[in-house]
């Protein structure tokens, strides 16, 4: 797991359409442009987060979900380990079916 919380840290989320529903292109700051499925938005401590799941990947990126208004939002990396660590825990109480599939979290968390 403490690969996964890396590579959470790690990504910087620089800008974001919005084009298709259920879908989010993330552009980093290398250039990289990403299709991301979202794979949910739920709350923590009265802030939003939103769970996404890169094509071809089988890591999730857990950002801060922040709406500006109806048709805008903003996506911030989350910086503090601590949140992070509370932010993954309740994304897998939220979405444990997601990993039905899988014999243990273990086998989520690898490539």
């Amino acid at each position: 797991m403490d690969d996964k919380k890396e590579f959470l840290e790690d990504h910087d989320h620089h800008d974001h359409n919005h084009d298709d529903e259920g879908v989010i292109y993330l552009s980093f700051e290398d250039g990289e442009e990403v299709a991301c499925d979202i794979l949910g938005v739920f709350e923590v401590e009265e802030k939003e987060y939103i769970a996404l799941l890169p094509e071809d990947e089988d890591e999730i990126l857990l950002y801060e979900f922040v709406e500006i208004n109806e048709e805008e939002f903003d996506l911030l990396p989350i910086e503090d380990e601590e949140e992070l660590n509370l932010v993954y825990e309740a994304y897998v109480a939220l979405f444990e079916e997601d990993f039905d599939d899988f014999e243990d979290e273990e086998d989520f968390d690898e490539e």
